[in-house]
């Protein structure tokens, strides 16, 4: 419900041009304490930019807001426009950059492959591929937690969406892509993304360099699409075969271009988002053993050779996905969205050009919400629900992750495969604290765990 009472926002006071960069940098290099100090400053929605600044960029926290934001018609906000910052990693193909009719249309295509029964078909390629990863485990081995989940979902992704089976071209995307999505892995990596003045090759330079790489994934993904084109095969279950069939309404088929940009837009949106929430669930479950106890007593209950629609129903097991997602959600904000009539958002009036960012960072922290939020307890996710406008890890209205669903299953079989069979210790005790990672947030690939024993295996 969207308040008609007129109020103005706090925000910074007018500072220089040199005040405004280190206060740029800060978010690029200490995000959640930039947004933290904001928030305590001046309020739960607040002004980023400069009074006079154009356009100007606000922040929204609180539930009234994000409601009114995300029930708003798509005349009078545009999320599409607002995520200019991804065109040069996705293209401008991808569903989160399309607007209108082209946005619905190839939303309702997408949305079958990752509910139902196609669910049931995936778990058989998390479990396998969860397996493989972790085959080489024994008592006495360290891993870089983040980096194994990483390889373990980008392996899902490039069975699940791109169809893709062992082979020459699937090792190469694999390791392509790994080095693509690298060259943005540290804040000064991130400064590319967000600093469009630096997209420039001087010769050899870093965007030279994810620029070749991209052309290297191109090269492979159209290889792909032109042979699976050539050669249909009606009996393939994956997403890209899905959308190689499909039509639109004057009955045309989508082009390669269209097809390279929604693979990339899939793989992007799904591989490290869900690599970094394992990796964070992973290091929540060893390091509180009242957590562990209580999932572990759960898993074994089931006993083996459990269903995987049984694990997915697992309350504990979603609740400690839930919380691993509210406590240090991937994505700080959901999809900026930009203003294209006035509108009042929580009694504040907002002009045309005016950039919002819903920030799921500051609603998933609200104490009113969450009593100790800096706290990790599933428990709350057992004791109440929350709106969807006070939960809101994969975004909210009709830019909500269309592979949400997808994206929490795969973590609860990961997650059950890994805890089931594994008995794991942190290498290092000191708290680890989120590093950014892109436009993403993520614990630090110095996040090491260390297998001492095996649970339902013969390994050690």
């Amino acid at each position: 419900m969207v308040s008609t009472s007129r109020r103005s926002l706090n925000g910074p006071p007018q500072t220089s041009i040199w005040q405004r960069r280190l206060w740029g940098l800060r978010f690029l290099f200490q995000p959640l304490e930039t947004i933290e100090a904001r928030c305590k400053a001046y309020g739960d929605d607040y002004r980023v930019s400069q009074p006079d600044a154009k356009p100007p960029l606000v922040y929204f926290s609180s539930p009234q807001a994000l409601e009114a934001i995300f029930t708003a018609k798509p005349e009078q906000l545009s999320a599409g426009q607002g995520n200019q910052i991804l065109k040069e990693l996705i293209g401008e193909h991808g569903l989160v950059l399309l607007e209108g009719a082209a946005h619905q249309q190839q939303r309702q295509l997408l949305m079958p492959p990752f509910h139902g029964d196609r669910m049931r078909s995936y778990a058989q390629v998390i479990g396998h591929i969860t397996a493989e990863v972790t085959s080489s485990w024994k008592v006495g081995t360290v891993f870089a937690v983040r980096p194994a989940m990483q390889s373990l979902s980008l392996q899902v992704i490039l069975r699940a969406v791109f169809g893709l089976e062992e082979g020459q071209r699937y090792e190469q995307l694999r390791q392509t892509m790994s080095r693509m999505l690298d060259g943005f892995g540290s804040p000064l990596g991130a400064m590319f993304l967000f600093y469009p003045f630096l997209q420039k090759e001087w010769g050899w330079s870093p965007w030279g360099e994810f620029l070749q790489r991209r052309q290297q994934v191109d090269a492979l993904l159209y290889a792909e699409i032109r042979d699976r084109c050539n050669q249909p095969n009606s009996g393939r279950t994956d997403i890209l075969a899905l959308l190689i069939a499909a039509r639109d309404p004057e009955g045309h088929p989508m082009s390669a271009v269209e097809l390279r940009d929604e693979l990339i837009t899939l793989l992007f949106a799904g591989h490290e988002t869900t690599a970094s929430a394992l990796a964070w669930a992973l290091y929540w479950l060893v390091s509180l053993p009242d957590v562990q106890t209580k999932l572990l007593a759960e898993i074994n209950a089931l006993g083996a050779d459990a269903d995987p629609m049984a694990i997915a129903r697992l309350p504990y097991l979603q609740a400690v996905c839930q919380e691993t997602l509210r406590l240090y959600p991937i994505a700080l904000s959901a999809f900026p969205r930009l203003v294209k009539q006035p509108i009042n958002i929580a009694g504040y009036p907002l002009e045309p050009g005016t950039v919002i960012m819903p920030s799921i960072y500051l609603a998933h922290h609200r104490e009113s919400v969450y009593p100790e939020p800096k706290q990790f307890r599933p428990e709350r996710f057992l004791e109440r629900q929350y709106s969807p406008y006070e939960y809101l890890p994969f975004g909210g209205g009709d830019r909500r992750c269309i592979g949400a669903a997808f994206a929490l299953f795969e973590m609860k079989l990961v997650l059950y495969g890994i805890m089931s069979n594994f008995e794991l210790s942190l290498v290092n005790s000191r708290p680890v604290r989120p590093v950014r990672r892109g436009i993403t947030v993520s614990p630090s690939d110095h996040l090491s765990l260390k297998v001492t024993g095996m649970r339902h295996d013969n390994r050690a």
